[in-house]
């Protein structure tokens, strides 16, 4: 199954294709979106969109993953994030996408076995989880790994349960 997992913002948000073939993950692609600070937000929401649609026709991933906004301080960054989480939705709901959201704690809970793993602990387990000789870089791109392969740990979870 390939999945692809997403951690949302204005600024940068991370994306990430991860494939699981008989037990084994495997790194597709990862990267982050970026859009410019001075850009009105309406045009910044649209280069989330359009490059996140761009992204799901390259490589067709069968299902979406995305974080789900946590509470902040800062009302102002909260907002942004939303707006960036909507986009998101849609653009995958748009490619008809099956789509998953998950909290910080479960994406953690899922890939590092403790839902309170700080984020060196959760990139050295995406490392390691995809055989890779380094932890993915920018942090919005790892971030968006993890979240992708919650995705696939809950899906197998979710089908030995239903049996």
């Amino acid at each position: 199954m390939r999945v692809l997992g997403i951690d949302p913002g204005t600024a940068t948000t991370g994306y990430a294709v991860v494939e699981e073939t008989v037990g084994d993950l495997h790194m597709i692609t990862l990267g982050v979106i970026t859009t410019p600070a001075k850009t009105p937000l309406p045009s910044r929401l649209q280069t989330i969109h359009n490059e996140l649609r761009e992204i799901v026709a390259q490589y067709e991933p069968e299902a979406a993953a995305v974080e789900e906004l946590f509470f902040s301080r800062n009302a102002r960054t909260a907002m942004s994030v939303g707006h960036a989480r909507g986009v998101i939705l849609l653009a995958l709901a748009d490619s008809n996408l099956p789509i998953a959201e998950y909290t910080p704690m479960q994406i953690k809970q899922a890939v590092t076995g403790y839902g309170n793993a700080n984020k060196h602990q959760v990139q050295e387990m995406v490392r390691m989880l995809l055989a890779l000789s380094e932890t993915p870089k920018p942090d919005d791109a790892a971030d968006a790994a993890a979240v992708a392969i919650c995705y696939l740990h809950r899906a197998k979870l979710d089908s030995l349960l239903s049996n």
